[in-house]
């Protein structure tokens, strides 16, 4: 059975760091893609990194890059989600997804995943 759990969540400042942390279980991530969310109050769920490809490679959305990191650790079957320099536009809850198969692009669109994590509140404010 796939389960993802999400914590990590917060309030912070404009500029500043959280990590979220995606814990998973009933899969590997030799056979499935696992990503994160961004869903800002009244919009849908946009991904925003995600791990797609059996090699290991790392996707992000253009509005992320050079401030957002995906990481993972095998053994305690963990992904995080570091995110540095944040802004307000970064508000929303943030999900965890995973869905069998190795792609060769990145997954950032909603339909794409099967499972998903019931979320975690960032807001960035000051």
């Amino acid at each position: 059975q796939v389960q993802l759990v999400e914590s990590g969540g917060g309030s912070v400042q404009p500029g500043g760091s959280l990590r979220l942390s995606c814990a998973f279980s009933g899969f590997t991530l030799d056979y499935y893609v696992i990503g994160w969310f961004h869903q800002a109050p009244g919009n849908k769920r946009e991904g925003v990194s995600c791990f797609c490809s059996a090699d290991g490679r790392t996707y992000y959305a253009d509005s992320v890059k050079g401030r957002f990191t995906i990481s993972r650790d095998n053994a305690k079957n963990m992904v995080y989600l570091q995110m540095n320099s944040l802004k307000a536009e970064d508000t929303g809850v943030y999900y965890c997804a995973a869905v069998q198969g190795a792609y060769i692009s990145p997954l950032f669109r909603e339909h794409e995943y099967d499972y998903w994590g019931q979320g975690t509140q960032v807001t960035v404010s000051s």
